[in-house]
């Protein structure tokens, strides 16, 4: 029995053209600013688990009431044992919750960004009208504001309470004024290495374990060899040591320039010329961070 051979095709008798009704857009085109404002808010409303599961929402709410249960407590006490002032000025509040903020900035900035690296992510973003200076200030503006929200809330209770203490006008607004300049300071400082530690691990937990660790294992280096120069006799060393830890970097700027008592061993701060030290060193610590993240995105396919 003959068998039937398969007859050639050419190759343009097989193309078929299907119509499935793709129209352009012709829509408003709302481009990079847009992008990034949204970028912004949406990172922002993540850095407290706004929009997210309640699991989400947990650990941000939990350390917002740990900053601001405290100031509320030194409030009543204020108002209730109708003291002259308050317990804790302005600008020694973020110092003395330190910790906490530290595990703030641990918890929110690899949720900020971890996570778009492990879920690759990051293309999806530089496919749309958005570079990567867009998304590094988008999500850098995000977590600084999410900490200037967690650290001058409890200012906020502190001014509003010392208020209705019937405290002394001026001086609570100037001493408020000047919490609210340095925890600004602090906000960007801490976002800025909160984020560049987290963006070279995709994983989560390494993130958060690796910003305590730099957080943390600074501030103790520095505050140990603070007190063993100061037991030495070398208290001109206590200044210039403090420059290598974010926290004493602020407790620096802020007893130089916004009449705060130092944290430093024996109260005594960096003077005019070693603070205008410290103003160049945190700058120039949130300027190379924002470079570094800059550098680190510069590549789509993380």
């Amino acid at each position: 029995m003959a068998t039937e051979q398969p007859v050639a095709v050419a190759a343009g008798d097989q193309t078929r053209i299907h119509n499935i009704g793709y129209r352009g857009y012709d829509g408003p085109r709302l481009g990079r600013a847009y992008a990034r404002r949204s970028l912004y808010s949406q990172s922002l409303r993540g850095a407290y688990g706004l929009g997210r599961s309640v699991k989400s929402k947990v650990l941000p709410m939990l350390l917002f009431v740990v900053m601001c249960v405290p100031a509320a407590i030194m409030v009543a006490v204020a108002v209730t044992t109708k003291a002259n002032d308050l317990p804790v000025d302005y600008t020694r509040y973020a110092v003395v919750m330190q910790a906490v903020i530290s595990l703030y900035v641990a918890s929110q900035a690899p949720q900020s960004v971890s996570r778009d690296l492990r879920f690759k992510t990051v293309p999806l973003y530089f496919s749309r009208p958005i570079e990567t200076a867009d998304y590094v200030r988008a999500k850098y503006a995000a977590l600084a504001s999410a900490l200037f929200i967690l650290t001058a809330a409890p200012l906020l209770v502190l001014y509003v309470g010392a208020l209705l203490a019937k405290l002394d006008f001026t001086d609570q607004t100037e001493g408020f004024a000047q919490g609210v300049v340095s925890v600004a300071l602090l906000s960007l400082l801490f976002a800025g290495i909160g984020l560049v530690v987290a963006s070279f691990t995709p994983r989560r937990g390494f993130g958060i374990a690796a910003v305590i660790a730099v957080l943390t294992i600074s501030y103790g280096a520095v505050t140990t060899l603070q007190a063993i120069a100061d037991a030495q006799g070398s208290g001109g060393a206590v200044a210039w040591i403090g420059l290598f830890s974010p926290i004493t970097l602020v407790d620096g700027v802020q007893s130089a320039f916004l009449g705060a008592t130092s944290a430093f061993p024996g109260g005594i701060g960096p003077d005019t010329g070693e603070g205008a030290a410290y103003v160049v060193v945190a700058l120039g610590v949130i300027a190379a961070a924002y470079g570094l993240l800059v550098r680190r995105y510069k590549k789509v396919g993380l």
